[in-house]
């Protein structure tokens, strides 16, 4: 991978949901598409990151995993 591969910057903005839009480009540099498990991770002090699932440490991945789907309804 060339340097010149290795970053991408863009600006982004919300929308009226509060949903952005990940540009095509960045998308195709880690394989992500519709339907993909993304994870959100926030700190007040170093701000906002978004990480494939897959990247997760495996004690992380396996807590997220365990996790109900969004569209599914919890079991009781």
């Amino acid at each position: 991978m060339s340097r010149d591969e290795r970053y991408f910057m863009a600006s982004v903005k919300l929308g009226p949901k509060g949903q952005i839009v990940i540009p095509k480009e960045a998308r195709e540099m880690f394989g992500v598409g519709p339907g993909d498990t993304m994870v959100l991770m926030c700190d007040k002090k170093k701000g906002i990151a978004l990480q494939t699932a897959d990247k997760l440490n495996p004690f992380m991945k396996k807590v997220f995993d365990s996790l109900p789907d969004m569209g599914e309804e919890e079991s009781e």
